[in-house]
């Protein structure tokens, strides 16, 4: 029964390790480096970001659709919008407009 489910014999430690033994580690592949982006690109991005946002909270992955762009993309606009100040993020996945 244990020969049917994989079993091994083990006579000795050397046997343990043999079959413990790290497997290989794949060689990772990076992945191509983008261009960085266009500050006028950045610009236009940021605000039309601020456009689609208000006082009331608008969820993360719905803005990201509604801009019909990438989340690779849409993201580190958001991140920057919020170091600058003018988002707020909130619980729950939801950004709005900085109260200023």
């Amino acid at each position: 029964m244990l020969i049917r489910d994989g079993a091994t014999l083990v006579r000795s430690g050397a046997d343990v390790l043999e079959t413990i033994r790290p497997a290989p580690t794949p060689q990772l592949e990076l992945p191509p480096q983008s261009e960085p982006r266009r500050l006028s690109e950045t610009a236009a991005l940021h605000s039309e970001i601020l456009n689609r946002l208000g006082p009331s909270p608008l969820a993360e992955n719905q803005l990201i659709r509604d801009l019909k762009s990438a989340a690779a993309i849409v993201t580190p606009a958001l991140i920057d919008l919020e170091l600058e100040g003018k988002i707020t993020r909130q619980s729950g996945g939801l950004i709005a407009l900085s109260v200023q």
